[in-house]
């Protein structure tokens, strides 16, 4: 492969990564271990089955209610505020 094939190649690559960088959390967001802990303070939670990134700013947590139901909420990842759906 030529060098100025490479390079483009290359360059290519690292366009691609800048969209899913805008998509991700702020800077000034919480670690997302911290909102976690503020989902399992909820006496309700008997356990975390997913979590994900919604591109609406927010992380989406699906759990399990101890009497064996599905909940799934959203978080802000700045101030750690819990908004269900």
């Amino acid at each position: 492969m030529s060098r100025g094939l490479a390079a483009i190649l290359a360059a290519g690559t690292m366009c691609a990564a800048i969209p899913a960088l805008a998509d991700a959390p702020p800077q000034n967001a919480r670690p997302l271990s911290q909102l976690i802990a503020i989902v399992e303070q909820n006496d309700d939670v008997a356990y975390i089955e997913d979590v994900d990134w919604d591109d609406d700013g927010y992380y989406e947590v699906e759990y399990r209610t101890r009497n064996g139901g599905d909940r799934e909420i959203r978080i802000d990842p700045v101030s750690g505020e819990i908004r269900s759906d």
